[in-house]
């Protein structure tokens, strides 16, 4: 008679072999191996190592990935040396090493070129834990680890994991991004800690600094704030001692999954997995505005995101070369304006609050001394420019003092980090008690003047008044003016839209006034471009301007709304565009990403057929002369629209010359006849639009060290041009396109101006694949210079005035 076993008791096997099965997947012996559809899966099923194959790629590789999303991968064994085929084979060596094969017995891979030990007495295993560490053991040596994927980090630092480097080995760990999206090689990104002087991690795009995090002020970097905003998640680990220096986070929870990233950009992400809608949120990034990126204002300067002009000299410190400061390239810095007296011990400090600071790879760092006391070096140093607390953590403690130079300095918001500048004396303004007698005297003399104005202002604004409302009703009868047939606001409706011109509004700056953003009572937003009351444009010239761009309408122009002439205020009305410009999106690592390769097409054909109409199809023929991406606006269907008339001019003949005594525009966009004669014609414009065209297509501005138009020229002489595409662009794009636009754009910046193609043989040849272009000649191998002054001293008799008509930098808020 058979005995029937319990049904529970059936169960409970079930769940003990489910669990043993489980148990063991986690684990690779020297006898067994791991081949394609085989894996190991960590214990409680967090991460699991198999063979992968990248989207858009047909090669395999050994990686570690998340299984909550299985295309999230965080380490690569063969990441240079891909697989061909799925016959790859995993398995551990009986001298200690983890090895991978290719289906000829080639070995692909193996851990014995960075293992830390390998003896003949091994008794070796292969764990994959819970923290994606892959580690091989030593069973036969209490479990000495001989190898652990955590030293060999790919794109990715998880919990647990440490960046930084071991000072008695030298050894260090460092990230590096992957080629591609679909190639996991090594990238030309890499995150590294710098040990030296006070530690900061770096972000390097080959040998050139990307990003810097700012020091370690004892309890975030000094770049990013955000940390704090974590810490009911992760414990931030800071290491500084005589044996290493080094940076990692633990989890405070077994259910956070996180990972710290360096992607194809050159982008550091901190991703966290959100299990309900089952996607990595990021958290924070960087690079992310352009006051991130390194040196972006030069030395002794400041850097303020979002702002209107970027950069500003540090108080006691002034332009080193004015005239590129002011035509905003701003590279070469600052230099100190009132020497520092040293000697006398006459010197002083102020205070840069909420900053990410400087360099500090240079730094002296002592950390065992009062912040005082780090003061008083500072000031008795000759070679000191500033200081700041090394540790911010109660009333701060510790000294860093920087002495060579002071770069990388930006407005963090939320920032913790002071630094404390050197300057002279006589850049510190009067004392209080000297301010407080300059007040008294001053007082006394100024309530008598007052009284005297007062009684003066009164007589003069009458007579203002009268003559004001003249003013106003011969231009409301101006003939001219009523044939613009544009609408005419009153100041109530533009006070009422712009919240009485608020600051919260203030979405740009041009050449000659504040814009703001607006909403008319029926709903429609505006921008309201509102001249400067010191502007040189006079109200006949107002006019003139409003009658001739009123006419310009072109799907690819930026449209004319309407105007506002109050007392002596003159406003001009623009339809609002949300999308920003163009270099917002062309420039930025992420935004980039966003332009695929037919927006950036539809946006180049865009532009070209503004300048056909401006050129040849408008009722007037004009002269744009700052064609930039910063004066290309993106509407909401990113449809491109040519703005900033400021410069423009009329011209009557098609092929005319015209001349002027003093040059204005935007350096790496002006023509080299522009810069070095004073020249411009509608051939001006096309040059600008070729070096605007390669700006597209590369996603790299045409100025500082980068000379776009040279390397482009290179490229193309060595039959290379497909190495200047965007590197975010997906390799579906058609090289034959990408060709073609890249030979229109050197045909179009090409030394001289009448081997330069016409806008209207241009858009021809970026429509049409089947024309034969012909060769372009070596563009020049000067840049375009800037730093000119802003007055314009035009020949009169070649052209008609339509000047400083400018709407610059229209964001969306």
């Amino acid at each position: 008679m058979k005995t029937k076993l319990p049904k529970q008791f059936i169960i409970a096997l079930f769940i003990l072999a489910y669990l043993a099965v489980a148990w063991s997947t986690n684990t690779l012996f020297p006898n067994q191996n791991i081949t394609e559809g085989q894996s190991l899966i960590s214990s409680n099923g967090i991460f699991e190592l198999g063979f992968f194959r990248p989207d858009s790629s047909t090669d395999r590789f050994l990686g570690i990935w998340f299984r909550a999303s299985t295309d999230t991968v965080v380490w690569v064994a063969n990441r240079d040396n891909p697989l061909k085929n799925t016959s790859g084979i995993v398995n551990i060596h009986n001298n200690g090493s983890l090895a991978l094969y290719d289906s000829s017995g080639r070995m692909v891979w193996s851990s014995s070129s960075n293992a830390t030990s390998i003896t003949n007495d091994v008794s070796p295993l292969l764990q994959l834990n819970d923290s994606g560490n892959l580690i091989l053991k030593n069973q036969a040596s209490d479990n000495t680890i001989i190898w652990q994927s955590f030293d060999y980090p790919t794109n990715s630092l998880l919990a647990g994991m440490k960046l930084g480097k071991n000072l008695k080995t030298g050894f260090e760990t460092v990230l590096s991004s992957w080629k591609s999206s679909s190639d996991p090689a090594e990238g030309k990104y890499k995150y590294k800690m710098d040990t030296d002087g006070a530690p900061e991690i770096i972000i390097w795009d080959r040998d050139q600094i990307r990003f810097r995090t700012g020091m370690w002020n004892g309890l975030f970097f000094s770049e990013t704030p955000k940390m704090l905003t974590y810490r009911d998640m992760f414990t931030f680990l800071f290491v500084r001692n005589q044996d290493e220096v080094s940076y990692g986070f633990e989890a405070k929870s077994a259910s956070i999954l996180s990972r710290v990233y360096l992607n194809e950009a050159g982008i550091m992400q901190r991703m966290v997995w959100d299990q309900d809608q089952q996607t990595w949120n990021e958290f924070w990034s960087g690079p992310k505005d352009e006051c991130d990126y390194y040196a972006k204002c030069g030395a002794f300067s400041i850097c303020q995101p979002n702002s209107v002009t970027a950069c500003d000299c540090l108080r006691g410190f002034e332009p080193a070369t004015p005239t590129e400061w002011y035509m905003r390239a701003y590279s070469g810095g600052c230099k100190r304006r009132t020497p520092l007296e040293c000697i006398t011990n006459s010197d002083g400090f102020y205070v840069l609050k909420s900053v990410k600071l400087p360099d500090s790879h240079n730094a002296t760092v002592d950390a065992n001394i009062s912040v005082e006391e780090c003061r008083i070096r500072c000031l008795m140093n000759c070679s000191c420019l500033a200081y700041s607390p090394s540790n911010i953590t109660g009333k701060g403690s510790g000294c860093v003092m920087w002495s060579i130079s002071l770069v990388d300095i930006k407005y963090v918001n939320g920032g913790l980090d002071n630094l404390h500048v050197k300057v002279s004396k006589s850049e510190l303004g009067t004392t209080n008690k000297k301010r407080l007698a300059t007040v008294a005297g001053t007082i006394s003399s100024a309530v008598f003047v007052l009284l005297i104005c007062f009684v003066g202002c009164l007589l003069w604004r009458k007579k203002r008044n009268s003559k004001q409302d003249t003013k106003e009703k011969s231009l409301a009868q101006n003939d001219s003016f009523k044939d613009a047939d544009l609408p005419v606001y009153d100041m109530d409706t533009i006070l009422q839209a712009t919240d009485n011109f608020s600051i919260t509004n203030v979405v740009g700056q041009g050449g000659f006034g504040i814009v703001y953003k607006g909403k008319l009572p029926h709903g429609q937003e505006i921008a309201v471009k509102r001249l400067s009351g010191n502007s040189s444009q006079g109200l006949n010239e107002f006019v003139n301007e409003v009658t001739l761009i009123a006419k310009l309408q072109h799907r690819n122009l930026v449209r004319l709304l309407g105007c506002c002439i109050h007392n002596n205020e003159r406003m001009l009305i623009y339809e609002y565009l949300t999308n920003k410009s163009l270099n917002i999106f062309i420039f930025d690592a992420e935004k980039r990403t966003t332009l695929s390769w037919r927006t950036r097409l539809d946006i180049v054909t865009g532009i070209a057929r503004g300048l056909l109409y401006l050129h040849h199809d408008s009722r007037f023929n004009i002269i744009h002369r700052d064609l930039k991406a910063a004066n290309v606006l993106l509407d909401e269907d990113m449809n491109p629209k040519i703005s900033d008339f400021g410069t423009a001019r009329l011209f009557e003949r098609e092929h005319a010359v015209l001349c002027t005594e003093t040059v204005i525009g935007t350096r790496g966009y002006m023509s080299p006849e522009y810069v070095r004669e004073g020249k411009f014609s509608v051939k001006s414009d096309v040059y600008s639009f070729g070096v605007l065209l390669l700006e597209i297509m590369s996603g790299k501005r045409n100025q500082g060290n980068q000379n776009l138009v040279t390397d482009a020229w290179k490229l193309w002489e060595e039959q290379s041009i497909l190495k200047l595409l965007d590197e975010v662009v997906e390799s579906t794009v058609f090289a034959s396109d990408l060709s073609r636009f890249i030979h229109v754009g050197l045909l179009c910046v090409q030394e001289c101006p009448d081997d330069r193609p016409s806008m209207s043989s241009v858009f021809m040849m970026l429509s049409s694949d089947n024309l034969v272009l012909p060769t372009p000649r070596k563009p020049s191998a000067s840049r375009s210079i800037g730093g000119f002054t802003a007055d314009h001293h035009f020949n009169e008799s070649d052209i008609i005035s339509v000047d400083q008509l400018t709407i610059t930098g229209i964001e969306g808020r």
